[in-house]
């Protein structure tokens, strides 16, 4: 299996996160697209219940998480409120390898950062633990955009939660809706500390391991149609598989709407039980430099 978590020196697209209402038709949804998906798992800080529960899809290159709110506490009621605006996609977590070190550079850099903090979650396969750095909402309005440094990789990147039915194999990039693309997408470059540079009628930032598109809510409408959230939002994501049209006609059984975009390339509006946009196709198919 791929290393799963950076390297030192290296920054990669670590995963992204839904906010749904209701995960176990998340995952039944996810278990009829050929994803293996793992048991609901309850998050807690230091001080105690986080008010949230997640299931996850982890990939040999990157994980899908879907959260949902359980009880009243402050973290729930956030997952509540970006909710109330469009469900789906609100998360985006870059990889680090040195946490406090980032969280250094970020204040520095006038990101004004939360103070480190560290999660865990009971799973089956053991207690999973993290590092996360979190910024102030108006820092990085398009959604939740944080960094990981992962303490228990082998927990959650465990072989029993490897095996999927579609072949796909990694999360390759994150959609950004921007009305100014250009200036958002500088923002984001200094936040994660990559260099932009055009991709057509969007912008590109490249990790070493996961990319970032930025475009105009116009743009994603050209592969998704109206099912685009405004601006500042996160629109979806791209995933790499192995079988394009064997995922697509999961996707397509499970209620999502599936479009061919060119051979082996492929768009999805997910049904309203996991929300967002996906593009899907072989490594080949997706690269940005084509």
């Amino acid at each position: 299996m791929e290393k799963p978590v950076p390297a030192p020196g290296e920054l990669v697209l670590d995963h992204v996160a839904h906010f749904v209402p209701d995960l176990a038709a998340a995952s039944s949804a996810l278990q009829a697209m050929g994803f293996a998906v793992t048991p609901e798992s309850a998050q807690a800080t230091r001080d105690g219940p986080a008010g949230t529960s997640n299931v996850t899809v982890m990939l040999p290159q990157g994980y899908l998480e879907f959260l949902a709110p359980t009880m009243d506490t402050p973290n729930a009621a956030k997952l509540r409120s970006a909710m109330a605006r469009y469900c789906g996609v609100h998360l985006a977590c870059f990889g680090t390898p040195a946490a406090d070190e980032d969280l250094a550079r970020l204040a520095t850099h006038g990101f004004a950062p939360l103070p480190l903090v560290e999660l865990s979650r009971k799973t089956e396969t053991g207690r999973a633990r993290f590092k996360v750095i979190r910024c102030a909402p108006e820092t990085m309005p398009e959604g939740r955009v944080q960094f990981v440094e992962h303490l228990s990789p082998e927990v959650i990147w465990h072989p029993r939660w490897m095996g999927h039915a579609n072949g796909v194999r990694k999360l390759a990039c994150l959609f950004v809706v921007a009305d100014d693309p250009v200036t958002v997408a500088a923002r984001w470059a200094h936040f994660a500390a990559l260099l932009p540079r055009p991709a057509g009628r969007f912008v590109h930032l490249r990790t070493d391991r996961g990319d970032v598109l930025v475009g105009r809510r116009a743009e994603w409408e050209r592969l998704f149609g109206d099912e685009v959230p405004v601006a500042p939002a996160l629109a979806g994501y791209a995933l790499e598989c192995e079988d394009p049209e064997g995922f697509a006609s999961r996707a397509l059984q499970a209620g999502a709407a599936v479009r061919k975009l060119r051979p082996r390339l492929f768009a999805a509006v997910l049904p309203s039980s996991l929300s967002g946009n996906w593009v899907f196709g072989t490594a080949e198919a997706l690269a940005l430099d084509r």
